[in-house]
């Protein structure tokens, strides 16, 4: 028998292998922002330590949405290639210099494009379902 935090463990890895490619991309967009977060939290607490393994987490995720461009299928590849390998080196800076100021910044970065990604995401099934409204 399962104990509840392996119950959510396994619901959750169930959700991730189910989801569709784009809600997979928002999936790691959510958490990039949760680790940023918490990373800032972390800093201007001075919890070094935490905010560390947030900030050494978040640009994990940063490489996983790196690896996910294909700039054969998308043109702005590169120029999304180029962001994210600044909010990387904003990470690393805010690692070292111990700078939460370094951390709002590419909270900065990145909350619009988890935004624009969500919008994106949802578009086709609001579409399909009638569920835009114009006026």
């Amino acid at each position: 028998m399962m104990n509840p935090a392996q119950k959510l463990a396994q619901l959750n890895r169930e959700a991730i292998l189910s989801a569709s490619p784009a809600r997979l991309l928002t999936m790691l967009y959510d958490r990039l922002l949760v680790d940023l977060n918490r990373a800032e939290a972390a800093q201007l607490a001075a919890d070094w330590s935490m905010a560390s393994e947030n900030l050494v987490h978040a640009q994990a995720i940063i490489s996983e949405l790196v690896s996910s461009l294909n700039s054969e299928a998308w043109s702005g590849a590169p120029a999304l290639h180029s962001i994210y390998a600044f909010a990387t080196q904003l990470l690393i800076d805010a690692n070292v210099k111990r700078d939460p100021a370094l951390t709002r910044q590419a909270i900065g970065i990145m909350e619009p494009l988890r935004q624009t990604w969500h919008e994106a995401a949802s578009a086709p099934a609001a579409a399909s379902t009638g569920g835009v409204h114009i006026g």
